[in-house]
């Protein structure tokens, strides 16, 4: 068990804490660049060189702007609702890695050492985070419950059922790489892929898994096509229509801090954490910075995945994410958590744990996309093949 330092665990939380939430400000300028990149547009380069500045300027737009409260609202809850969005976000990852870390076991290991993560040695820090994740449930339900509006309403109740449905699988989703791992700590699976190499990423052996976990994970977020939520063609705004000014941003930053606590699992889950091929035996200041660096660049690529994603696939209607989940992403994990279990137990060699899962993975594509259309889809799908011969001819 690692020693616990008084000092350096504050300094450490100070630290995550102001790089998460510049990480935020940035990740906005990030979606809005993205954005006109895929729409061939120039995007924000008014404040500062190349726009970079803006998110300086939007902050200080929230921080000035008039803090409304409406008369009809529960004011309690209504300002405890942003208040349990940024804090849940924030308190789930004091037991992610985001950086090199050590193991007992491994060499060179000493309780002492400065480990990557604001609580070390946690035996159930998988089961931590989901459980303070589950929980940024009730401020969404909550900001549109206090809100008195018929549309915040619908937002939060929208999100209910979709949160609550999208945690199972996100949950069952990472069984597999758990028995594979044999542990829940976040440390002990990354060291496990270490230790392998990099044919030992869990991406490898679990690919079905990491595509539940993915889908779970865009849910859980309310990143498109799975922003029921807010909807705003629909809603307004959802459930945040009457916050403004820092209520709102708080809003915002729990959204986005919450996607680095996920890009974080996704890295630390399935592509080896801080891992790469060549650097394992690296030591010394450099070698940790350099593990650093791969760590956060790893977990980078899937922020910028999640804003490709948002331009590529349309919203999906209420029953269509509603249906995904319970008919295709909680019946899978339970077919890949079997077939672990049982090539676990008679010590099938880790290949053979892989096939199995692709095997899955392609089957199930293959099943569903075979699937018959529903009525309506079906007279969809002719009409536009109607309108596309017409237009041919």
């Amino acid at each position: 068990m690692p020693v616990f330092s008084f000092w350096s665990t504050i300094i450490t939380i100070i630290a995550v804490m102001a790089v998460i939430l510049g990480i935020c400000a940035y990740q906005i300028l990030a979606e809005r660049k993205i954005s006109a990149w895929v729409q061939d547009r120039i995007g924000p380069n008014r404040v500062g060189p190349l726009g970079l500045l803006q998110p300086i300027a939007d902050g200080l737009k929230f921080l000035f702007k008039e803090d409304i409260i409406p008369d009809h609202v529960d004011k309690l809850l209504f300002l405890l609702a942003p208040t349990l969005s940024i804090s849940t976000a924030l308190l789930a990852f004091a037991v992610v890695p985001f950086g090199p870390t050590s193991v007992p076991g491994e060499p060179g290991y000493a309780p002492a050492n400065y480990q990557f993560v604001i609580a070390p040695g946690l035996s159930i820090g998988i089961v931590f985070t989901f459980a303070i994740t589950s929980l940024a449930v009730y401020a969404i339900i909550l900001g549109g419950w206090s809100s008195n509006n018929k549309y915040s309403l619908l937002g939060s109740l929208r999100s209910s059922a979709q949160l609550v449905s999208y945690e199972i699988p996100m949950g069952m989703s990472i069984l597999g790489v758990v028995l594979m791992s044999h542990s829940l700590n976040l440390e002990w699976i990354v060291a496990r892929q270490a230790e392998i190499g990099f044919f030992g990423w869990n991406i490898w052996y679990q690919p079905l898994a990491f595509l539940l976990f993915l889908t779970s994970v865009f849910a859980e977020c309310n990143r498109l096509p799975f922003d029921l939520p807010e909807a705003e063609q629909e809603l307004v705004g959802g459930y945040h229509t009457e916050y403004s000014a820092l209520k709102f941003a708080m809003f915002f930053l729990g959204e986005y801090a919450h996607m680095i606590t996920t890009s974080f699992l996704l890295v630390i889950l399935f592509f080896g954490g801080w891992h790469f091929p060549g650097i394992t035996a690296l030591g010394g200041l450099g070698g940790i910075i350099l593990k650093l660096v791969i760590f956060i660049l790893k977990m980078l690529s899937f922020i910028v995945f999640f804003r490709v994603v948002r331009w590529t696939s349309p919203r999906f209607r209420f029953a269509q994410p509603m249906a995904l989940a319970w008919k295709v992403l909680i019946p899978l994990p339970l077919v890949n958590l079997v077939c672990v279990m049982v090539l676990m137990q008679v010590n099938a060699p880790g290949w053979l744990i892989a096939v199995a899962s692709w095997t899955v993975l392609i089957g199930s594509a293959l099943g569903v996309a075979g699937w018959p259309q529903e009525p309506g889809q079906a007279r969809a799908a002719s009409h536009g093949r109607e309108i596309a011969e017409s237009v041919a001819r």
